[in-house]
């Protein structure tokens, strides 16, 4: 089929080589426009591009998606079918329906459940043990368009959004190639997505990644993990903040409000510190402190950075 991709970040680029490796021929990449990055903030490339560029495959890097001059460029290239994943813009239903067999989409979720910008991260935050990736057949409405095809994967108990991040950008690659297979064939069934069983998945913000001492060590073990390595879950700690990573639920009772420091493990890296929380305790064994690199909990408490009886949050 001749394909045009549309995709941006490093979670698209298996998807692109899967399908250029089974002989599809990708007519063209759709990609955000070159952004400034970095402390120099020079124009960076995204990945997208320079797979494509390696790859010989034109590029196209409107700032809005839409408009004659657009159609006209993508029309000129005469795809069968878009494959949209993690491109960054919402495309209207005239972009969508240009090929002649329309556009589909890969979702880091198991549809109708978290639709929007961010599901691997509130997978994890929310205590899902499973999730997966779903392939549709798009129309405007975000992520609500019938089902062609779901895999479903388990979300291991330690694992971070990062960790998922990865695994599931290797299932999309292998679910978009099986859709595509399908349409091909003219063997694809769409089924329309139940809406009583939607949930969403909102973009990030800061304030999402706060901790509330308040809650149950699981549940705060949850978001550090969901939010591990960006944005980092966060707490306030002395006269700054703090990212914490790799939280390990403590099966111990302590005595201590909410927040508190109640434990010290410098010698020992596989606990750092443990912190008293609503309900429970969680050691804390990465940190990230204020202008500094991720570290191991033991090596920032070797600097008397914390010791027990601080209380994080307050």
């Amino acid at each position: 089929m001749r394909v045009l991709f549309w995709g941006t970040p490093d979670f698209a680029v298996p998807s692109l080589q899967a399908i250029l490796g089974e002989g599809h021929e990708v007519v063209g990449a759709v990609t955000q426009p070159d952004r400034p990055a970095g402390r120099g903030q020079s124009l960076r490339e995204s990945h997208i591009k320079q797979v494509a560029r390696e790859e010989d495959i034109p590029v196209l890097q409107p700032e809005k998606a839409r408009g004659d001059e657009f159609l006209a460029q993508i029309r000129a290239l005469n795809p069968d079918i878009s494959v949209v994943i993690a491109y960054g813009q919402i495309l209207k239903q005239e972009v969508l329906n240009l090929p002649q067999y329309g556009s589909i989409n890969a979702h880091a979720s198991l549809l109708p459940q978290l639709r929007g910008a961010a599901p691997i991260n509130w997978a994890i935050v929310r205590g899902h043990t499973e999730t997966g990736v779903t392939i549709i057949r798009m129309n405007e409405q975000m992520d609500a368009g019938p089902i062609i095809l779901q895999l479903a994967e388990p979300i291991g108990p330690e694992e971070t959004a990062s960790d998922l991040r990865m695994r599931l950008s290797e299932i999309s690659a292998q679910a978009l190639v099986e859709a595509l297979t399908l349409i091909d064939n003219g063997a694809a069934e769409e089924k329309q997505q139940d809406e009583s069983a939607v949930t969403f998945a909102p973009r990030i913000e800061r304030e999402h990644a706060r901790i509330d001492w308040q809650a149950d060590a699981a549940g705060i073990a949850n978001l550090m993990r969901g939010m591990d390595a960006v944005p980092g879950a966060w707490t306030t700690h002395r006269d700054g903040e703090i990212k914490l990573f790799r939280p390990l639920i403590v099966d111990r009772s302590f005595d201590g409000d909410p927040g508190t420091i109640v434990e010290t493990r410098e010698t020992d890296p596989a606990e750092g510190f443990i912190v008293a929380c609503g309900s429970g305790a969680l050691a804390i064994r990465e940190v990230q402190p204020p202008g500094k690199r991720r570290m191991l909990a033991a090596d920032w408490l070797r600097g008397r950075a914390a010791s027990v009886g601080e209380r994080l949050g307050a």
